[in-house]
């Protein structure tokens, strides 16, 4: 699924040709929802995949998934390994166990759950909570389960960090799609879920005065800063920036 790039993916796929089982699909709308329902509207197998286009997988990696059908789940996800090289290939550990109902980094379902909810909700246009919601609406609908240890995969984390503007910019996407979420599934467990709860209100209307976070985002941003402090800064800094436009709308 091509969601709006402009390199030359669609030259790849067509040279690869009748060797390749692999289906161009393209949609020009940059909204994830929307592009992972143009997909999966043209497949026609009993099960749907999805994994992140920053991750390498195993060669028994769709294998595992299937296997891990055989007991009829609906939903199975499996082990995100995070790497900071392209190659490094450990195997899983429990600190790779998730309670995540569907996260599409690494996750299969059967397209006749994924249909009957009615796919992913294209009114999240914005960076994130779209795959968290489906799960909700899926474990609501009484989808069954499984987490798989066998389908693993690796997610190639570079050590290069995203420039701070960007990351903000996604921070600030991330906390109005909250707010959507929360506007459709108003439970503790998504308030809890997305930072919604009292005592990080309270943080983020009180707590984080703007003097604060320019200190944040200057260490972040200062190459003479020392590594670790950096690091904690830039960390600090995107927690407050999403955590201030969470509760910007009650703020007026």
């Amino acid at each position: 699924m091509d969601n709006g790039s402009t390199d030359a993916t669609r030259d790849a796929v067509e040279r690869a040709g009748s060797t390749s089982a692999v289906r161009y699909c393209y949609e020009p709308q940059a909204n994830r929802g929307a592009a992972r329902n143009r997909g999966v509207a043209q497949a026609t197998g009993t099960y749907i995949l999805f994994c992140d286009d920053d991750v390498r997988v195993p060669r028994n990696w769709i294998a595992a998934h299937l296997a891990a059908h055989a007991g009829d789940d609906d939903v199975v996800n499996g082990p995100i390994l995070n790497v900071r090289e392209a190659f490094d290939e450990p195997k899983p550990t429990f600190a790779n166990y998730s309670r995540a109902f569907l996260c599409t980094c690494n996750v299969s379902l059967r397209k006749s759950s994924f249909d009957r909810c009615g796919g992913f909700d294209e009114r999240f246009d914005l960076y994130g909570w779209e795959d968290t919601e489906l799960g909700v609406r899926l474990r609501e609908g009484g989808a069954r389960w499984r987490f798989a240890w066998d389908a693993y995969l690796w997610h190639v984390k570079s050590a290069d960090e995203a420039p701070l503007e960007i990351e903000a910019r996604k921070a600030v996407e991330k906390a109005r799609m909250a707010r959507r979420f929360l506007e459709k599934h108003p439970s503790r467990r998504a308030r809890m879920a997305t930072g919604a709860h009292a005592v990080n209100l309270f943080r983020a209307r009180y707590l984080l005065p703007e003097g604060y976070v320019a200190l944040c985002a200057g260490l972040a941003a200062d190459q003479k800063t020392p590594g670790w402090l950096r690091s904690v800064a830039r960390g600090q800094f995107l927690d407050a920036v999403y955590a201030r436009e969470l509760v910007r709308p009650a703020d007026g």
